[in-house]
């Protein structure tokens, strides 16, 4: 079972990134990253989110046609 994100940071260091993630149980895991690796991290996210933004907007078009039709 996946746990939940509680909170996480970033944090620089001599040699890169340090990633702090911690569980809705305060459990946390330390992972080092390069800047490249952050990077391609945000890139993700950005596409994930782009992504959920225009399913929001078909959704939007989709209920606006059902207002229409009525």
């Amino acid at each position: 079972m996946a746990k939940t994100l509680g909170q996480f940071s970033i944090t620089a260091e001599a040699d890169g990134y340090l990633l702090h993630l911690e569980d809705e149980d305060g459990e946390t895991v330390e992972y080092e990253a390069t800047l490249e690796q952050l990077d391609l991290i945000s890139e993700a996210i950005e596409e994930q989110l782009e992504m959920e933004d225009a399913d929001d907007l078909d959704m939007e078009d989709e209920d606006e046609a059902a207002l229409e039709d009525e």
